[in-house]
């Protein structure tokens, strides 16, 4: 992708988190939608474009050019045997979500039982099995994009399904900043695609937030869930009243 593609959809997902519209940007910019449209379409941002969106973001081009800078060439799924190596280290797995939600090293010290030799032994196969990449004084740089998707049917999906997800629902959902709701219809295949689309653009959107989150230290930050998911389903207590096929 090349970089003004890379700009043009960071630029993209950042308004869509700020609910912002191609009309907001054309009042904004003093100029028809029509036009605004046409600059999207055929990414011709200036410079001068583009600062003037970030201002209506209340963000610097700097900002907007390093979340860029952040998405390319990370890795969207990792292979079979990263997984693999993952899920038969548990600490390993564990340094490899703080990196993600980028912890840095003192605080992992702070908050798990693992002592600074350790943590650079850790920090240090991270880098071998391309994670991450260590930088001088224990920094590093994240390889893993923020909404990686885990291999269907492997090590990390089947670790989910059977320690998290089973845990994860356990609960009443009645803490503070909890949320969980359930619904259930018959949809079209156009409509069905529509939600699809929209369940997957809030889970890019949550990623930038945890991305655009990480600048702010670790207090400020509380550890949450997130679990989006649909499939064909109709409850067995209704499946028991549906006329057989040869009726």
């Amino acid at each position: 992708m090349s970089q003004i593609a890379l700009v043009s959809d960071t630029l993209k997902s950042v308004l869509k988190q700020h609910k912002l519209t191609y009309k907001d940007i054309a009042a904004h910019l003093e100029m028809s939608e029509a036009n605004v449209k046409r600059i999207f379409a055929n990414q011709s941002f200036t410079l001068q474009r583009l600062e003037q969106i970030c201002n209506l973001l209340q963000m610097s081009l700097s900002d907007l050019f390093a979340i860029s800078e952040k998405q390319q060439n990370q890795l969207t799924q990792l292979t079979l045997e990263q997984e693999q190596e993952l899920i038969d280290n548990p600490k390993l797995l564990l340094v490899a979500v703080c990196a993600r939600d980028a912890w840095d090293f003192d605080d992992i010290i702070k908050y798990y039982d693992l002592d600074q030799f350790e943590l650079i032994r850790l920090f240090a196969r991270l880098d071998k099995i391309k994670l991450i990449q260590l930088l001088p004084n224990n920094h590093y740089k994240l390889l893993i994009a923020q909404d990686f998707r885990w291999l269907k049917n492997g090590p990390l999906e089947r670790f989910m399904e059977q320690e998290v997800l089973h845990r994860f629902m356990a609960s009443k959902f009645d803490e503070p900043n909890s949320f969980r709701f359930y619904l259930r219809g018959r949809y079209s295949q156009s409509s069905i695609e529509i939600i699809q689309r929209k369940l997957n653009q809030l889970t890019k959107e949550s990623a930038i937030l945890n991305q655009e989150d990480a600048n702010l230290p670790l207090h400020a930050r509380k550890h949450m869930g997130l679990l989006f998911a649909m499939r064909p389903w109709e409850p067995s207590l209704f499946e028991q009243f549906k006329r057989s096929s040869d009726e």
